[in-house]
């Protein structure tokens, strides 16, 4: 990739695109896997979801608009935990919430991770059993443990001396004794599959394996015995497609677990190998479905227990951004088209970066299509682009859109779901958009749309 003064996702010029992107046969057709489950297109080449004209949506809610397909959500919820019958499946708070998402997520029997202060209130705003919801962050606050403990959250994950010795004088002084889980820094990125045991630990989450930091922190737990250590916690990464990395984190977590019972006389009875399954944004993404993720990570957790003649625990995993990331797509209105020298047509909209700051931040990848008709043009290759004043508010990179895509028609985006409306910004002064989930032809807000009033709301000068 060459390098380009406006970054690097400017250093692909020219309009050929990716390698792997070809030209659809049909500029129309929608690639199932990528869309929500109940989107369509209905006989007049509008989209509906759930039995709904996005036209119609857009018409209510504006643009841009994220929308949820509840049912589809729902599903994936049921999935995993028919996947993994005999463990805890935690939701990922930070992918996206809000209290409609948190009473979906209880009523289809989901456990819930929160790693702020915010997060915790906004679960038990809405309802959610504090017995259910793990609380975890590198840097928790006293004030945000000492609500924690307070409203009895099921476990809080432990993630440095300094955060041992702050919890632990709080329970003393609650005289209360918090379940704890420690997180361990195993030495494996899944990204790459690389698991060589100290490249992967220069980072701030968790205590090192390799340094003895992890096996310090569950022998300070264990002898002080004021909070309840409960087992051991690993997250190797995410947007993660093959389980390998799970085979190398779950035997040195399991060593580590067999160690301690050597040391203390004591076998952790939870384990926690976090997930952070991957899915899909493109058609080069290959997600594995929860049932095949579930038969992997048990073998590996049984034959590695059966290898260090451990009980095996009671195990917990964490899908991340798999649940919520492909129910949702984001509904924007086109603005302008301009065709740029012959280099590319960039083809732009009314969000950008403020609703989706993924592609300018870790260069991801999205597909679109257009949403409010059917086109017999032939495929053109685009970049949509947002409103912002960046020359890097890109949405998607690249993607074959019909020519004759023009100011008025909508596009959506899939695979919004997960880290677009969490990670939102006012960037430029744009308010955020709303959240609207639909099932079964009804539409309902559950996030409103910022106003400017709520912007100037905040300036108290």
């Amino acid at each position: 990739m060459r390098a380009h003064e406006a970054g690097a996702l400017h250093g692909d010029l020219g309009n050929r695109g990716p390698a792997w992107l070809r030209p659809p046969v049909d500029v129309n057709a929608l690639v199932p896997q990528l869309w929500p489950r109940n989107v369509a297109r209905a006989d007049g080449g509008a989209l509906t979801v759930a039995g709904l004209d996005v036209r119609d949506l857009a018409a209510e809610y504006g643009t841009p608009a994220y929308v949820l397909d509840e049912d589809d959500l729902r599903e994936r919820c049921r999935q995993f935990r028919a996947a993994f019958p005999d463990a805890d499946v935690y939701y990922a708070g930070k992918a996206f919430l809000c209290r409609a998402v948190v009473r979906m997520i209880a009523e289809e029997g989901l456990f819930l991770d929160v790693c702020t202060g915010g997060e915790l209130a906004t679960a038990l705003s809405a309802g959610m059993p504090a017995e259910r919801i793990g609380f975890h962050g590198n840097n928790k606050s006293v004030a945000e443990l000492t609500r924690a403990v307070d409203a009895g959250v099921g476990r809080i994950i432990v993630d440095s001396f300094a955060e041992i010795d702050r919890l632990t004088a709080l329970a003393r002084e609650r005289g209360v004794r918090p379940r704890v889980l420690v997180r361990v820094t195993v030495g494996v990125e899944a990204h790459t599959h690389e698991f060589i045991a100290t490249a992967h630990e220069d980072q701030k989450f968790g205590f090192s394996l390799a340094g003895g930091a992890a096996a310090a922190a569950a022998f300070k737990i264990l002898d002080e015995g004021v909070l309840e250590l409960r087992g051991l916690h690993s997250h190797i990464g995410s947007q993660i497609f093959d389980a390998s990395g799970f085979e190398v984190s779950a035997r040195r977590v399991l060593a580590l677990q067999a160690q301690i019972r050597d040391a203390r006389g004591v076998e952790l009875p939870e384990l926690d190998l976090g997930g952070g399954f991957g899915i899909a944004y493109t058609t080069q993404d290959d997600p594995a479905a929860p049932q095949e993720l579930a038969k992997r990570l048990v073998k590996i957790v049984d034959g590695e227990c059966a290898a260090e003649q451990l009980r095996v625990p009671h195990l917990s995993i964490e899908p991340g951004r798999a649940i919520v990331g492909p129910a949702v797509l984001t509904l924007y209105e086109v603005g302008t088209v301009k065709d740029v020298d012959g280099i590319r047509t960039y083809v732009s909209v009314d969000g950008g970066m403020s609703d989706n700051i993924r592609t300018a931040l870790y260069d991801a990848s999205y597909s679109a299509t257009v949403a409010n008709r059917a086109s017999s043009a032939e495929p053109m290759l685009a970049r949509v682009v947002g409103k912002h004043c960046e020359s890097g508010d890109i949405v998607v990179k690249d993607e074959f859109l019909p020519a004759d895509v023009q100011p008025g028609d909508l596009v959506a985006v899939p695979g919004t779901g997960a880290y677009c409306r969490s990670m939102a910004s006012n960037y430029n002064h744009v308010p955020r958009p709303p959240v609207v989930a639909v099932r079964d032809g009804r539409a309902r807000l559950i996030v409103r749309r910022e106003t400017e009033d709520d912007l100037l709301a905040l300036d108290v000068g």
